[in-house]
């Protein structure tokens, strides 16, 4: 299993525990993830790839979600 595999797990589990599910196009959950484990490896945090700044999942995911049906980045989407 690779790194992006075992983060992609990492994040479904996170995103069913809190009532919401990764983006269904799995291309663009893969950039994402990608982007997030390059800025581990190079700053030592899961930064966003949107956000500099904010560490995914960021802090304001869950408002983005309930208001838009996805996250800033579009690596979370709402279950509907």
């Amino acid at each position: 299993m690779t790194a992006v595999d075992k983060a992609i797990k990492e994040y479904e589990k996170y995103a069913k525990k809190n009532g919401f599910k990764l983006n269904p196009n799995k291309n663009i959950v893969k950039g994402v993830i990608k982007v997030l484990l390059e800025n581990e490896k190079k700053f030592g945090k899961r930064y966003c790839p949107c956000q500099r700044k904010k560490v995914c999942p960021c802090f304001c995911h869950l408002k983005d979600i309930k208001l838009n049906g996805y996250c800033y980045c579009r690596l979370f989407a709402a279950n509907n």
